[in-house]
């Protein structure tokens, strides 16, 4: 991956819809997927600090359309206008084998899009649903496989619990799962086909049952008929796991799951942005807990960081190295790449970076680190305190 190999695309580019105004959030949530069935993905946008009309804060979300010289046109999908709903929070989209869909979270609840999607800004469908809390996070993913994603949201935090309620399909008398949240990656932990869902749970405890000190992650095995109705619940206090659990580590402020190195079984990532690394407060580390087919998940579990061997840079207090995670295979070599996000480094401006895959686990060889510097985008934004966890 070349820095100079890049697009910046704001609310002021040619062709996008609005302007780029201050607190739009434009670019806080993205997504992908092939809207129009044209075999170019399309990338999701949203901006949930946006004014529309007189509204204020209702949201926006915009759709760049794919095509074979890359992104183009633009249009705008039709969130519900309501003032401070701040739709765009969070986004995902899937094409499964009923089309296409797009699912978008809000402080006023989920608006999903599915049908025809067209260039125009048009759909064939819009489902709203504002019975439940608001929602920080969403995704759509297949939980019992039959073909059709799941929707899987996750409120705003709530007062007595760690982080959010989660829900699955909610309709209008939604009960939510007994975890709490705030946010989730779905894959195959244990290798007997059906997705499973992960749920990182950062915050400290709330009371004497929610919670764990350090943070810890929620398991919920899938299976034919959905869900498991008992998850597991992973720590660094669970045998095996990389770190020890501490106040504050914010274990499970990020999750992913992918299968590092190729065994069949879906390896938990996990973004530990708050513990100490290098004897640095908040440097942040990445822990990886491989999959397992039977059992709790944690041993052979290990670490990343800016400690590990050749990637670039140095834990510094306040980087939160793992403050953000996603995996994919970036160069195409069949191993799917690490990307962790640290929003404290380089003096607050924030860093990616991507650790390249191999058939054990992710390295730091030819590892790549992007800064704001270098890809001449942002200025010098410093922020005082760096990470602080809930």
């Amino acid at each position: 991956m070349t820095p100079s190999r890049k697009a910046v695309i704001t609310q002021n580019t040619a062709g996008v819809p609005d302007s780029a105004e201050t607190d739009d959030g434009f670019g806080s949530s993205v997504a992908y997927a092939d809207l129009n069935n044209d075999g170019y993905s399309e990338l999701i946008v949203t901006a949930p600090g946006e004014d529309v009309g007189t509204a204020k804060e209702a949201g926006n979300v915009t759709v760049l359309w794919g095509g074979k010289s890359g992104l183009s046109a633009a249009s705008t999908l039709p969130v519900p206008r309501v003032a401070h709903g701040r739709y765009g929070l969070d986004v995902a989209a899937v094409r499964d084998k009923g089309g296409a869909r797009v699912l978008v979270g809000g402080y006023d609840g989920s608006v999903e899009f599915s049908g025809t999607f067209t260039r125009t800004g048009a759909v064939g469908a819009k489902t709203v649903n504002q019975s439940t809390p608001s929602f920080a996070v969403v995704d759509l993913a297949d939980l019992n496989r039959d073909g059709r994603a799941d929707r899987i949201v996750t409120s705003v935090r709530i007062g007595g619990h760690t982080g959010g309620l989660l829900y699955v399909n909610p309709g209008s008398s939604a009960t939510p799962l007994p975890a709490d949240g705030t946010t989730t990656a779905v894959g195959d932990v244990n290798g007997d086909g059906y997705n499973d869902l992960v749920v990182g749970d950062p915050d400290e405890p709330a009371g004497a049952s929610d919670g764990h000190k350090g943070g810890q992650i929620t398991l919920w095995f899938g299976g034919k008929n959905g869900l498991a109705v008992t998850p597991v619940r992973i720590s660094q206090d669970t045998p095996g796991v990389a770190g020890t659990a501490a106040k504050h580590n914010a274990f499970g402020t990020a999750v992913a799951v992918t299968d590092l190195n190729k065994d069949g079984l879906g390896d938990i990532v996990v973004g530990v942005p708050g513990q100490t690394q290098n004897n640095k407060a908040r440097a942040g580390v990445v822990v990886v807990v491989p999959g397992k087919k039977t059992g709790t998940p944690g041993a052979g579990s290990y670490q990343l960081s800016q400690e590990t061997v050749s990637v670039p840079g140095t834990s510094a207090e306040g980087d939160a190295f793992g403050a953000t995670l996603a995996v994919g295979d970036v160069n195409k070599d069949g191993h799917p790449d690490l990307i962790v996000g640290a929003e404290g480094e380089d003096n607050y401006r924030g860093a990616v970076w991507i650790l390249r895959g191999t058939s054990t686990r992710p390295t730091g060889t030819g590892s790549v680190e992007l800064i704001a510097s270098k890809l001449g985008v942002g200025g010098d934004y410093p922020r005082i305190g760096g990470f602080q966890p809930e």
